[in-house]
């Protein structure tokens, strides 16, 4: 009788340090420019847009584009960063939508760019590279 071990073999989970890397390069990016997004609709008024939409949509990008970093940079409650990622997505899809009701076509490759990248933020920070608590 041969004395085989039948277990799998498990191998440890090891860290791809280029994609935490561009992780935080799209954290980043969306912050800046989701952060930048909102602060001009709160300061300036966009021709065919409520002012009290165009404050919601506002708020919520700010608060997005600080979600998707400070909760991973300052290591207090991570998860909320894939969970931020997941508004600005929302917030991509429901612009996408925006823009083909108003025949903006120019306007959806950027949507489609940014929510690309909200979800990659999303599957990263859940899937491969999660950031945990202090």
């Amino acid at each position: 009788m041969s004395n085989m071990n039948t277990s799998p073999t498990v191998f440890p989970r090891t860290r791809s340090k280029n994609l935490h890397i561009a992780l935080w390069v799209v954290q980043g990016l969306l912050a800046v420019l989701f952060l930048m997004s909102g602060i001009m609709k709160l300061a300036v008024k966009m021709p065919g847009m409520e002012p009290a939409m165009m404050y919601i949509i506002g708020t919520a990008e700010i608060l997005g584009g600080l979600g998707v970093v400070l909760p991973s940079l300052l290591r207090i409650k991570p998860i909320l960063t894939p969970i931020a990622a997941g508004g600005l997505l929302t917030i991509m899809i429901l612009a996408t939508g925006f823009h083909i009701m108003k025949a903006e076509y120019s306007h959806i490759t950027g949507t489609l760019i940014f929510g690309i990248m909200s979800a990659f933020v999303i599957w990263g920070r859940t899937k491969k590279e999660i950031i945990q608590p202090k």
